[in-house]
């Protein structure tokens, strides 16, 4: 039953979905239609919005490909390819390594959401080395393996919360902060975390290609994309000049490898004994590069390792201003707030949560970005659950409050599996030489996602903060 209704929504996707840059085109177009129906938004309001957006999330897609490419060149380390082979001597079938992805995916994006890519090169080394693997099936457990990043440290909705004079509290729409020990730390938070540990690995276990009918990595080759077979110091070798030259000197130093790591690593070192474990992405990307540069030793071979691990990585650079362009057509018209109002004012003291869910989960596929759609979202959603709570203690309220945030948070995050904006931070690792699209992927999720809803709304209905 799983193998035959799972095919049949990967055959729909691929007959249906087109490809990422085009979902973003009709989303942008919805939008705007929405936008003019709904709250009466003139022609050049809906575009200088849509402007005005374009260009919300530039420093976001650089650190995007930035982290992408630091975090691929580790991987292609002599280094790290050891670990991996060691790593395949236990992890030698495709189950055991569909089900390693999901659960050590939950780990990395646990520290911080952008460990997703650590997930995608650990992935992609296992494919070449374990024969059998379905690759598709494959990325989309890398891509599933994601979504627990909400309940983890990095999560964008509870840290905005407890962040001294957020834009809610100069609004006058909450008090003070909302502590992480509401959020986070609640019983609600701890079961989310038992949950994304034990069901998706156990889904994708369930789901996974029968054998024989696997669709490898090898056969995705695309045409005329060969394999590189030259090892990076190989390259770096054959570059030199044929006689001692001080550029090939300079280009293949250890020396100034090592100086540049000993700066960097005691600026490392620094910021987490001042700061604590305060995971952000430009850490994250510094402490890629400079690892990356030892474990490379020269500068040379972390020139070439950055060379191929930025092959791919054009969706993220040209497809992220359309997705930030759809985002301010929500925020400037008004369209988001509008649609988050309707959503919360039909709820009761048992049925707000699954409200502030769905108004997340629906949100998201405009503002695929926890931090904006929270922005728009919040203050009709919290206002409302205001207005049910009134009269109650004022902890009652504040328990309220976070319940909904994190409501919104998880919903947020689950439609990913239907959105494939977030799919681009994967496929510039997973994709490079191959024929392979969202399309070929994101029917692999349509499952999980609606067994993943259905718990969800029930989780959030339920179980207290």
């Amino acid at each position: 039953m799983t193998e035959s209704t799972g095919n049949g929504f990967v055959d729909a996707f691929k007959r249906y979905m087109p490809d990422s840059f085009v979902f973003a085109i009709l989303l942008t177009l919805i939008c705007a239609v929405l936008a003019a129906a709904t709250v009466g938004a003139g022609p050049m309001t809906i575009i200088s919005g849509w402007y005005k957006g374009f260009w919300s999330l530039l420093e976001f897609g650089m650190q995007m490909v930035l982290i992408l490419a630091t975090g691929f060149a580790i991987a292609l380390s002599t280094l790290v390819g050891k670990l991996i082979d060691r790593l395949t001597r236990y992890i030698s079938t495709p189950a055991k390594v569909y089900v390693f992805v999901v659960v050590a995916g939950y780990f990395f994006t646990y520290i911080s959401w952008g460990w997703l890519v650590v997930t995608a090169v650990l992935a992609r080394k296992l494919a070449e080395r374990v024969g059998g693997i379905d690759y598709r099936y494959l990325v989309a457990c890398v891509y599933l393996s994601g979504g627990g990043w909400v309940t983890g440290l990095s999560s964008s909705i509870p840290l905005v919360l407890n962040t001294d004079g957020n834009f809610l509290i100069e609004a006058g729409i909450l008090s003070g902060k909302v502590p992480t020990s509401l959020t986070l730390g609640s019983p609600l938070n701890l079961a989310m975390i038992a949950f994304y540990v034990a069901v998706p690995p156990l889904l994708m276990y369930f789901l996974r290609p029968r054998e024989g009918s696997a669709v490898e990595m090898k056969d995705l080759r695309a045409k005329g994309e060969q394999e590189e077979t030259r090892t990076i110091a190989e390259e770096a070798q054959d570059l030199k000049l044929p006689y001692w030259a001080v550029s090939d000197a300079l280009n293949n130093s250890r020396i100034l490898s090592l100086i540049i790591f000993a700066m960097g690593g005691s600026y490392i070192f620094y910021y987490f004994a001042t700061s604590g474990l305060d995971l952000n992405l430009n850490i994250m990307i510094f402490t890629f590069l400079m690892f990356g540069l030892l474990l490379h030793q020269t500068p040379m071979r972390y020139v070439i390792a950055m060379k191929r691990a930025c092959s791919n990585i054009s969706g993220i650079v040209f497809q992220y201003p359309f997705y930030a362009g759809i985002m301010g057509i929500m925020i400037h018209t008004g369209l988001g707030a509008t649609i988050g109002s309707a959503m919360a004012s039909g709820g009761s003291m048992l049925t707000y949560p699954v409200y502030s869910y769905l108004a997340g989960a629906v949100i998201n596929f405009a503002i695929p970005s926890a931090g904006g759609e929270f922005a728009v979202l919040a203050p009709s959603v919290i206002s409302a659950v205001k207005d049910l709570g009134a009269g109650l203690p004022p902890d009652v309220q504040m328990a309220m409050v976070a319940k909904a945030s994190l409501a919104i948070a998880y919903g947020e995050t689950t439609t990913n599996l239907l959105q494939p904006f977030f799919i681009l931070i994967i496929t510039p690792v997973m994709c490079a030489g191959l024929r392979l699209s969202a399309r070929d992927i994101m029917g692999y999720l349509f499952i999980p996602f609606v067994v993943i809803t259905v718990c969800q709304c029930l989780m959030v209905t339920f179980i207290p903060v």
